[in-house]
């Protein structure tokens, strides 16, 4: 028996809402997948898990003991977010961008499936938690001190015979803690690049930065410096 219209509006209205309100989220924070994508993604969810159902229920017939597998379109959808989901991960040097992006879209889609299979309040209990750890959860892990990873490399002549490990004590004299050395010469080049695999707090990121560089620039024989 079809559903009757008002369940099929409250489902997906409450789909849309939900995939806006968790996609303003995103968008306020300039994440490539915003507003428009989080609402189609939920959306899409609940209309799958509508068209589930409403086979589910047309495939009723009297004397036939086959029935399809409503479970099987949901599993469908959640495998087709993993490819969307992955899109929105990027990485830059030492640092991965998107992940949590990546996962809101797979909650939304989840939340969708919940609505579209009328479990419209689970779906706003979960929407409810999703607010607190997007809202809530960076402010936490700011204040506890959330470690940052990054990496600095030093090119210089051959001429510069400085060792490393004096090089480590200055880097770490700035409260930096240095996790692995890479020493590469070029000699045809005549150059020494030594890379430093450093780790430090997220809210000192910038000030670190800026101090390193400034210290290396004016060093003898230095030709370059770069942070990523």
């Amino acid at each position: 028996m079809p559903l009757p219209i008002d369940a099929v509006l409250l489902r997906v209205g409450a789909a849309t809402l939900t995939g806006l309100i968790l996609g303003l989220e995103r968008e306020s924070r300039g994440r490539p997948a915003g507003l428009r994508t989080t609402t189609l993604v939920c959306v899409a969810a609940a209309i799958a898990a509508l068209l589930s159902e409403f086979w589910y229920a047309g495939a009723a017939t009297p004397g036939i003991d086959w029935r399809p597998d409503p479970a099987r379109l949901a599993a469908g959808v959640l495998t087709g977010m993993g490819f969307l989901g992955a899109g929105t991960i990027l990485r830059q040097g030492n640092l991965v961008r998107g992940l949590t992006t990546a996962a809101v879209l797979w909650y939304v889609t989840i939340l969708g499936l919940a609505y579209g299979s009328g479990y419209v309040a689970l779906g706003l209990i979960g929407m409810g938690i999703a607010l607190i750890v997007v809202l809530s959860l960076p402010w936490l892990e700011r204040l506890i001190g959330v470690e940052r990873y990054a990496s600095l490399l030093l090119t210089t002549t051959l001429d510069d015979d400085t060792p490393s490990e004096n090089i480590r004590r200055e880097i770490e004299g700035f409260g930096v803690r240095v996790l692995h050395i890479e020493l590469e010469h070029d000699l045809r080049l005549q150059q020494r690049t030594l890379k430093f695999d450093l780790e430090f707090k997220q809210r000192r990121a910038g000030e670190i930065s800026q101090h390193l560089v400034d210290h290396f620039t004016h060093r003898q024989y230095m030709l370059r410096i770069k942070w990523e």
